[in-house]
């Protein structure tokens, strides 16, 4: 991805982020973007492909953000897995996750979906590997996707659920 595509994209991600998908308009994204309408439109043509590019951002900082760096010890990063959703949550996305409000918004979209689908299966197929949870990719997806969308409302007995869920998970799975 070529410097100017990202830094349209890291803009286009925080106006989205921050209005929603389809509260702003072009003028408010080129400024995000801070770049020109001509530049933009340049780099993505539609606003559909402005969408895309903000979310294919905002995947590859939430993998970094959430797993890269795992401690080696699976307890420890289980732990530590939970706790960075929680930090992601609070920094990031306290309104719940992304993917899943852009696909409410445009629900007949193919490619929308596709990308939620890949973007929760890496996800899952990562954290299962880290945390020595391979196999168990759909419970483990379900524990941090109830953790995502029950943060907004319980923090940090949300956190302390979730944590006790995966320990149960991995006790059952070792």
């Amino acid at each position: 991805m070529t410097e100017t595509r990202e830094k349209i994209a890291a803009g286009l991600e925080r106006a989205f982020a921050a209005q929603g998908f389809a509260e702003p308009s072009v003028d408010d994204l080129r400024d995000s973007a801070g770049v020109s309408l001509r530049t933009l439109y340049k780099y993505m043509p539609s606003r559909g492909d402005m969408v895309i590019a903000a979310l294919e951002h905002r995947h590859r900082r939430y993998l970094s953000h959430v797993l890269d760096g795992l401690p080696g010890d699976p307890r420890a990063a289980r732990s530590t897995l939970i706790d960075r959703v929680a930090e992601w949550m609070g920094q990031e996305a306290a309104h719940g996750c992304l993917f899943h409000s852009a696909v409410a918004a445009d629900p007949g979209n193919p490619a929308l979906r596709a990308l939620l689908e890949r973007h929760k299966q890496e996800v899952a197929d990562r954290a299962g590997v880290l945390t020595h949870l391979a196999g168990q990719q759909v419970a483990l997806l379900l524990i941090l996707e109830g953790l995502t969308q029950s943060w907004p409302l319980y923090g940090d007995q949300a956190v302390t659920a979730a944590k006790g869920l995966i320990s149960v998970l991995a006790t059952e799975n070792p």
